[in-house]
């Protein structure tokens, strides 16, 4: 696909509503669309779609398949490092945050969202999460410290938000390089996209969702 239809399933989309409409010979009903198998009835009408959306549809199982083994490495990590099962589930919280700035990115550049897209979205996992560390690491340092729970969680926002600034600035400045690029437009998009909007949700949401895990805990 080139053009205005960048990617194959809003081709097949719009065609398979057209063929909705089509007539068929007498005795059948419905025309069968498979997706991801060839057919196996030879009885009834059939159409497979295949090409580039098989391309499309391969690349992106085995992307997600990759962002799950990533996502599971990570909390291994961190569960190791903090001896706790429930605090990296806080710091994970800072991926999905990302995807919001990618679908606004892509949707404010009107761009699709290719696998290079998908692409950039795993590699903001490991940044995002470095964030939350940052955070909540400092937070347990002022505890051992004494230092009360809520007092600990501002003082970590305004030490740690610096470097985490200038962290996200340098992800946002090497991808414009790729922003105007016909193939790596999405992964730049994702990465400056992101960064941004992780960056600043991170800096409320994980706090927040650390204090309301831990304030029965601890002072």
């Amino acid at each position: 696909m080139a053009g205005k239809l960048e990617s194959p399933s809003y081709a097949m989309s719009a065609m398979s509503d057209s063929l909705k409409n089509i007539k068929l010979p007498i005795g059948y009903t419905t025309l069968k669309e498979e997706y991801t198998a060839q057919p196996v009835n030879q009885d009834e009408y059939s159409l497979k779609w295949d090409g580039e959306w098989q391309i499309t549809y391969e690349v992106f199982r085995d992307l997600g398949i990759a962002f799950a083994a990533v996502i599971l490495i990570i909390y291994m990590l961190i569960v190791g490092w903090f001896q706790n099962f429930t605090v990296p589930l806080v710091m994970l919280a800072a991926i999905p945050l990302s995807l919001i700035g990618i679908l606004l990115g892509h949707w404010m550049m009107g761009a699709y969202f290719t696998a290079t897209s998908m692409i950039g979205f795993i590699a903001l996992a490991g940044v995002m999460v470095r964030n939350s560390v940052l955070l909540i690491d400092f937070i347990n340092i002022r505890l051992k410290e004494g230092v009360p729970l809520k007092q600990s969680i501002i003082e970590a926002g305004a030490v740690r938000t610096t470097p985490i600034l200038l962290t996200a600035g340098a992800v946002v400045l090497g991808a414009v390089i790729i922003l105007f690029d016909p193939v790596f437009q999405g992964l730049a998009i994702s990465l400056m996209g992101g960064t941004i909007t992780s960056t600043f949700l991170t800096l409320l949401v994980v706090p927040l969702l650390y204090y309301k895990m831990m304030r029965g805990k601890v002072k």
